[in-house]
């Protein structure tokens, strides 16, 4: 059962937190005692409990999985089959991770208890910020909030990010009132499907409310940047609407109109005359402030890729914190930033140990997966099939400084699943342990909700330069990074090009080089290709091709920096700054996609 607190007694949720701190431990135990004692009969943990629902049963009989092991339970559930393969519960829909498999998002199965615990979760993260933020009851948020693309899948249960999911749930629409969450967007706007009309209708409410604002927001930095160069392109149409307290025409939305107009009410010349000259200088540097005077902190998260955005945020937001309140997954939701005001780098979380049953596999300072040797035939030895996998641990008995991949046994039919997510630990609060996000297991890029990995890229590159091929070209290295210095950000491959039997570099053909840009964007994800077609929130891939021993002078650097000529290999993702300029500066051509890819909502293969 969930703790009942009133949120809007922040104190009673300081103590409530307290106390789930304190009580780590036996709230894990009580934890996955529950999860098992319900679900021991369902097809899955039957498989390997023969009824037993003890700890050290569930811990030497359950594998550690990954999406793959699970994958057809999760579809024969998607294709009509019922709930109990893995859950007691109703699975009542699917939520789309920003992982892939096969090209596709995964799914993972949610229940309608879990919303409950999602609106608990939610709900302590207001006494966290009042405790170092006075008066957030004396304005409103401006957050910015978005729904995705959903689909049915053949058993009826919908498949849907975990926002969207949230966001058109009742326990959001009919969510309780809350004087400390009170947000400028009408549910009208947010839950609009069409992005570009939902952008513009937040927007415009937000700079109708400038006044009443005291935070600004979106869930991630990416979204919150891409609303800035909206509000920048849309900046004198938006002035019009508020100057004549009217709505432009392309926004056809009935429910968003009429949301909009009750809240413009009449014209107002004045404003829209302010937000001009607020907006009429030469620079936008700390324009959020200026938009909105009122505001206290800017919150997004800027954790794990998201931390890349950090200093375009800072450049427009005038000086103002940014905090990063929370930590969730499409799993479950996970921990809280207990110290939000904190630098950007020095963000943890707090694991809530009511939430789920969390288990931790230790990685090392690589982030590889721990083994130790054992004994064979009484000789110690490294080969692979003499080795054993050190055991996963629990919440409470993570050491401090130790990194960690994160395992979560969930209430809606996960059991010892790998999130993929890696973690170092940095204090504990109280009994709890906090840890600070590093970063999603093998992916090298990511612009916005896309993960893209080194498997994936290697695809999709293959597939590339099989164009020039035929011509006698040969792509003899390649690297990448995701360059944010735009918005919306890009990814960019560097290509070292030669003609076979020679280190010339051939005359590039722009139709054939475009080409390739466009067959790497095909080739990579459904999550991607969204992200370019649909949200617009991805720009067009660019491959810049380097001229011949660009990539010895990488190795070369990297070895200065420390690397071992021995195991270097070229890194498929550059974060270094001098590595960029190493390669920056050979680069002889620049060729950018010149179509988007092609996209749909996935489909279920029955």
């Amino acid at each position: 059962m969930l703790p009942v607190f009133d949120p809007n007694d922040y104190e009673a949720g300081l103590k409530l937190l307290e106390d789930l701190t304190n009580n780590a431990c036996q709230i894990q135990q009580q934890v996955l005692e529950e999860i098992l004692t319900t679900n021991l009969h369902t097809e899955y943990l039957k498989s390997f409990l023969n009824g037993d629902s003890g700890k050290e049963n569930f811990k030497n009989k359950v594998p550690v999985v990954n999406y793959e092991d699970i994958k057809p339970c999760i579809e024969r559930i998607a294709n009509g089959e019922p709930s109990s393969i893995i859950s007691a519960q109703p699975i009542t829909e699917l939520l789309t991770s920003s992982g892939t498999s096969g090209g596709q998002p995964k799914l993972m199965p949610s229940t309608a208890e879990e919303l409950e615990r999602k609106t608990f979760f939610y709900n302590l993260l207001v006494p966290v910020m009042n405790k170092y933020v006075d008066g957030l009851d004396q304005g409103k948020a401006m957050y910015l909030l978005f729904i995705k693309p959903e689909i049915s899948t053949p058993s009826g249960l919908m498949a849907r990010p975990v926002l969207t999911s949230y966001y058109k749930s009742n326990n959001f629409r009919n969510r309780a009132f809350n004087r400390y969450n009170v947000y400028t967007s009408p549910d009208e706007t947010i839950l609009c499907s069409d992005s570009k009309q939902s952008m513009y209708c937040q927007l415009l409410c937000g700079l109708a409310q400038r006044e009443e604002v005291l935070r600004v927001g979106a869930v991630f930095a990416s979204a919150l940047l891409r609303a800035i160069k909206f509000l920048e392109e849309y900046l004198k149409e938006l002035c019009s609407n508020i100057r004549t307290g009217s709505v432009s025409d392309w926004i056809t939305d009935p429910n968003c109109r009429n949301a909009v107009l009750s809240i413009l009410s009449k014209p107002n010349s004045e404003l829209a005359d302010l937000i001009e000259d607020e907006c009429s200088g030469k620079s936008w540097e700390g324009i959020i402030k200026k938009l909105w005077p009122r505001t206290k902190y800017i919150e997004v998260i800027v954790t794990g890729s998201m931390a890349q955005y950090i200093p375009t945020l800072e450049f427009y937001s005038g000086g103002l914190p940014l905090v990063s309140t929370m930590y969730g997954s499409s799993e479950c939701y996970l921990g809280i930033n207990f110290k939000p005001l904190c630098n950007p780098s020095d963000v943890s979380y707090t694991l809530l140990p009511n939430m789920a049953y969390f288990e931790f596999l230790p990685v090392d300072n690589n982030h590889k997966e721990v083994v130790q040797n054992v004994q064979c035939n009484g000789v110690s030895v490294t080969d692979q099939n003499c080795k054993e996998k050190v055991e996963a641990v629990d919440l409470v008995d993570v050491k401090l400084g130790h990194y960690y991949e994160l395992i979560v046994t969930t209430f809606t039919g996960l059991y010892r699943y790998r999130v993929g997510d890696i973690l170092m630990v940095t204090g504990f609060c109280n009994n709890a342990p906090q840890f600070r996000f590093v970063h999603r297991r093998n992916v090298v890029l990511s612009i916005d909700t896309d993960k893209t990995n080194e498997e994936d890229l290697l695809k999709a590159v293959t597939r590339a330069k099989a164009l020039l091929e035929p011509l006698g070209f040969l792509l003899t290295e390649y690297t990448s990074f995701a360059d944010t210095a735009s918005i919306p950000g890009h990814y960019v491959l560097f290509w070292e090009l030669k003609m076979r039997g020679t280190n010339d570099l051939p005359e590039l053909d722009p139709v054939i080089m475009e080409q390739c840009c466009s067959v790497v964007e095909e080739s990579l994800d459904s999550i991607y290709r969204r992200c370019r077609k649909k949200d617009k929130s991805i720009g067009p891939l660019e491959i810049r091709v380097v001229i011949h021993g660009t990539f010895d002078a990488l190795m070369d650097f990297c070895v200065s920096q420390g690397s071992s000529v021995n195991q270097y290999k070229t890194p498929r993702c550059i974060k270094s700054e001098e590595a960029l300029e190493i390669l920056d500066s050979r680069v002889v051509g620049r060729f950018s996609s010149n179509k988007t890819p092609f996209w749909e909502p996935f489909r279920i293969e029955t």
